[in-house]
């Protein structure tokens, strides 16, 4: 990450004040005074301030991201750029997903180092719901509504879905309301009654709703965290 970034976070001070301390050459990395705040920082280098190390301190974080198609939820992929690839923090790659979405699926994506809040969004012991926006190759009609409701056979599954509550926007396109996380649900229980997903955007996980741009991140506010219980 930037360097200017990096200080302003360990050392509590704004940027501009950042920025007078590197060009008094109070800073060095790896032992060299570094005079621009915009120095891409590695993870193993040793930053120096006056003399004394910064020890980086890292609180557990919570952030929401509006991820693009074509990104994978991981924190290395040897065939895809991931979706750290949007989050200029320290040790980003600490962070991790709460439910992943697919290479081609956009929208919320919940990023967190704490494994306990994780855990409640993605256990299915939670129920912690998760909307969609689903477009679809063929038209929909009312009688998935009741489909979906009382739960949905997925191939090589044992047991139906849980209720999911489906609601028809127009002819092509529904908002889906799920409460578990079966690998590529959305799409196989679209699947399963004999319909194809052409787009899926997720737009909200419990009650924290996407409000950003399309390759956009914020850390969630402190209420947004303590909703996920």
């Amino acid at each position: 990450m930037r360097l200017d970034k990096f200080l302003a976070h360990h050392l509590g001070i704004s940027r501009t004040l950042v920025g007078r301390e590197l060009k008094a050459q109070n800073v060095t990395v790896d032992g060299e005074i570094v005079k621009s705040g915009s120095y891409q920082l590695s993870l193993d280098q040793v930053v120096k301030y006056q003399g004394e190390e910064i020890t980086p301190v890292v609180d557990k974080r919570y952030f929401m991201l509006n991820k693009p198609q074509g990104y994978v939820c991981s924190t290395d992929d040897p065939d895809h750029p991931t979706i750290l690839y949007f989050i200029d923090e320290p040790m980003a790659e600490k962070l991790h997903a709460a439910g992943r979405l697919d290479l081609d699926t956009t929208g919320l994506v919940l990023l967190t180092d704490d494994g306990q809040w994780s855990h409640r969004i993605t256990s299915p012991k939670h129920h912690c719901e998760k909307s969609y926006l689903v477009t679809v190759e063929s038209a929909l009609e009312e009688k998935l509504i009741k489909i979906f409701e009382d739960g949905i056979q997925l191939n090589n599954e044992r047991d139906k879905t849980k209720p999911a509550k489906l609601e028809i926007l127009d002819d092509f396109h529904a908002r889906l309301i799920i409460s578990e996380g079966r690998y590529h649900q959305v799409k196989r229980m679209f699947a399963a009654v004999g319909n194809h997903v052409v787009e899926l955007h997720r737009e909200r996980i419990g009650t924290i709703m996407l409000d950003i741009e399309e390759g956009e991140y914020r850390p969630l506010t402190e209420s947004e965290v303590k909703s996920i219980s």
